[in-house]
Formats: C-alpha cells, structure tokens, sequence
C-alpha cells in the first residue's frame, strides 16, 4: 500500500502525463492579491526588504513596506523570498512554428507574425517557467525588411487571442549583413552582398515614398471636392513601409556590425524613420555614443560570440560598456532555451563589465519592455503597471534563483507546487 508522500508524487507524475486542453479556462479578470513578507525589487527605486504589494483588478495599487489591503482580500506569503517584474524577453522566435522567415522575397514587411503564432506552443510554457511574462515575437532575419512582430503575455492555457499584449505598439523587423546575402546570394539573386542589401532596402522605399504621394494627390482631390479623382491601387507591402515612414512602426533591426549601424542609421535619415533598437548589436561597444545620441537601444546577448562572422569581435563586456555610454541594453534569448535562464545571462553582465544589480535586472525587465514600446504598462513594481510578478526561491540574478510562482495582471499562470508541472490554467480531457 502506498504512503501518503509516495501517492502524492505518483499523482503529480501522473497528473503531468495527462493531456490538456487549450482555451477551455477563462481568466477570471480583476484579481486582487497582497503579496507580503517579500524582497520586493521594484527595479526603478530599489530593494523593499520587508515589503508588500497589492494587486488590485490586476494592476499594481500599491507597494512598500506598510501596505494594507481591504478585508478579504487573498494573501500570498512570500515567506521572505525575493519578488521582481515579470522577465520580457525583447527578442524571440517562439511559437512561429517553421514560419519565422517568408524567404521568398527580401521586402516583405505586409507579412504578419500574429497570423503564424501558435498558442498551444510549449515553449510558451518554458518561458513562464523561467519567469518570463512578456516576449516580442519576430520575423526572421531572411530579408532586410521582414514581417510585422506580434507581442504576447505568456497566459499559458487560455485563448490565442488572450495571450495578445492589447494594445501593444506595432513593429517591424529589419536585417542587414550576412543572412540576407546567404538567402539570397545562394540563388544567385539580388541581394547577394552588402552593398545589394542596402540597394533593395533604399529601393523599398523609394516606392513607398512614390507611393504615398500618389495617396496625397488623390486625397488633396477628393478634398477639393474633384469627383472624377481615381484612388490609386492598394499595395499592402508599399502602405506596410509608408507606415514605417509615417512612424506607425517601430523598427527593430537585426544587425551585428558597427559600420551597419552607422549605415543603417544614415539610411533612417535618408528616409526619416526612427530606429528603435539594433538586436544582436555585438558591435555596440565600438560606436555607443552614435546609438546614444539617435536614442537606439540594443537587444544582445551576454556572452555569444565566434559563432559566424559578424559575431568574431563580440566581447562579454559589450552590454555594458555600451550601457555605461548611455545605451538603452536589453539582455535577450533568440532561443527556446536561453528564455528560460534569462536572469542568469542578466547576472553575467555583473560578472563582465560591473553592472549592478538593478541594472542587471533592468535589461531583462524595464530596458526590454522599452525596446518593445511597452515600458509604461510593465518591467518594473510601481503603482499603475500590470501585475506581472515573480516570486523566486532563491536570489534572482544566479543560478539558483527558479521561480516559485509568475503572476500575469495579478493572476497565478504558474506554481511549481503544484502537480501537472505547475500550471494553473488547464483541465483535463476525458
């Protein structure tokens, strides 16, 4: 006959077998929680040893380390564990499936990432594991103008459509350097080098400029009330690029080199649309000032290096020396597994170049949220933002910090406690 413990994990391994079924929990809106006895490391004013946080409909109402809640209201004992924001990875390809890259073409920026993503991905999942509760989903780095990127909160369990991040800025992913002249110069097809990536990239908007005046024309006519004016035809990849030139997107772009950087930047000019961010950006040490005074910040790695030609010169001292000039860095995965240890490659930027703490913690949460565009509604524990939280048991920025629970706006999406590895939004088929 089993013993009690022997039964409960022969449930748990059981319960972890079961299949799942998406979409069928609902989230029940406007959870209410105090979180108390925590080291609440709010990442934009320091450490609250004692300290507490009241979530209110999902929103952080308070925090500190006298904080009350009405009568009532659910308590979660932190037991003197250590609270962040939720981990946001600014850079990742999970739940695309095989459909990350439309490499057909090298423009193709009416290409949408929200219509290949796949919810009932279990890399969702590992990256709620890891902490992770908001992840920027990209085009890949086939073309030098990509798709369209979708951003999702990481409600493992619920409806494809409520993991979407509501109201999330719209943007674009750019690449320059080896991987469209791989693609393409492979096939013997323009772009096949540098100078052919930058050519077909100015070309793009070249036409959307064209594009745009024809639109102004016939608006100006409809305006002065000209009844025969014509509409121009619809061109869903030219009014794709006159929303980058309109500055509706946001532009992240793959890009290891420091001469890409200035000559993408020249290009921005030539056109006059704004850069958010280079990803990868191994180079930035070399021209951070330049990233600085255009207000680029960079999506890298901690210690990737070697691995192509582009990579050769990358140093693990990189995020921070370019931080230290004034760079916004984000540490990021572009990787199913990496997204799962974000905080450790954060506490390496401790180790290779100095970074304190909370600046460690801020390119995983604050930093990475503002390359996304989101920084107002999440990356950091002050009042107003979503409740996406982190309990961990142990210090976060080491290996030995594995979160305990993650929190989205205020609910529990994951618990290691619990049987059927920790999730919490799931029932089982029958």
């Amino acid at each position: 006959m089993l013993r009690t413990r022997e039964f409960v994990v022969l449930l748990a391994c059981l319960t972890a077998m079961l299949p799942w079924s998406f979409g069928q929990a609902t989230s029940s809106r406007g959870n209410d929680v105090l979180i108390r006895n925590a080291v609440v490391m709010t990442v934009t004013h320091g450490n609250i040893k004692n300290g507490s946080i009241y979530v209110k409909s999902g929103k952080i109402a308070a925090v500190g380390e006298n904080v009350s809640a009405p009568a009532g209201t659910p308590i979660m004992d932190a037991g003197g564990q250590y609270v962040t924001p939720g981990i946001v990875d600014s850079h990742s390809h999970i739940a695309l499936d095989e459909d990350v890259n439309e490499a057909t073409s090298p423009i193709t920026p009416h290409m949408m990432m929200k219509d290949a993503f796949d919810y009932q991905d279990k890399a969702i999942y590992r990256a709620l594991a890891g902490g992770v509760t908001t992840s920027l989903l990209l085009h890949g780095s086939a073309n030098m103008i990509g798709g369209q990127n979708v951003v999702i909160k990481h409600k493992y369990g619920l409806g494809r459509d409520e993991l979407l991040f509501p109201n999330a800025p719209r943007s674009i992913k750019f690449a320059s350097g080896e991987n469209p002249k791989r693609v393409y110069g492979t096939r013997e097809q323009l772009p096949s080098t540098r100078m052919g990536n930058f050519a077909v990239q100015r070309e793009a908007f070249v036409q959307a400029q064209d594009y745009m005046k024809e639109w102004d024309a016939y608006n100006e006519k409809v305006k002065r009330g000209d009844k025969d004016a014509t509409p121009p035809k619809h061109d869903l990849k030219l009014e794709a690029l006159a929303d980058v030139l309109r500055g509706k997107l946001m532009v992240q772009i793959h890009c290891y080199r420091a001469d890409e950087f200035l000559t993408e930047i020249a290009m921005a000019h030539e056109f006059g649309y704004k850069i958010r961010a280079f990803h990868h950006a191994l180079e930035a040490y070399k021209v951070p000032e330049k990233l600085a005074a255009e207000n680029i910040g960079i999506a890298t790695f901690a210690d990737w290096w070697g691995y192509k030609q582009e990579a050769w010169d990358a140093i693990p001292w990189n995020a921070v020396m370019a931080m230290r000039k004034g760079v916004k860095v984000a540490i990021k995965s572009d990787s199913e597994d990496y997204t799962r240890r974000l905080n450790q490659e954060a506490a390496k930027t401790m180790r290779y170049g100095g970074a304190t703490e909370e600046e460690a913690l801020k390119m995983i949460t604050m930093n990475a949220a503002w390359i996304i565009g989101v920084e107002d509604r999440i990356g950091s524990i002050d009042v107003g933002k979503d409740a996406d939280l982190v309990i961990w048991d142990g210090y976060p920025l080491s290996s030995y910090g594995v979160p305990e629970k993650v929190l989205i706006d205020g609910e529990l999406y994951f618990d290691r406690s619990l049987p059927g590895l920790g999730m919490t939004h799931y029932r089982e088929e029958r």
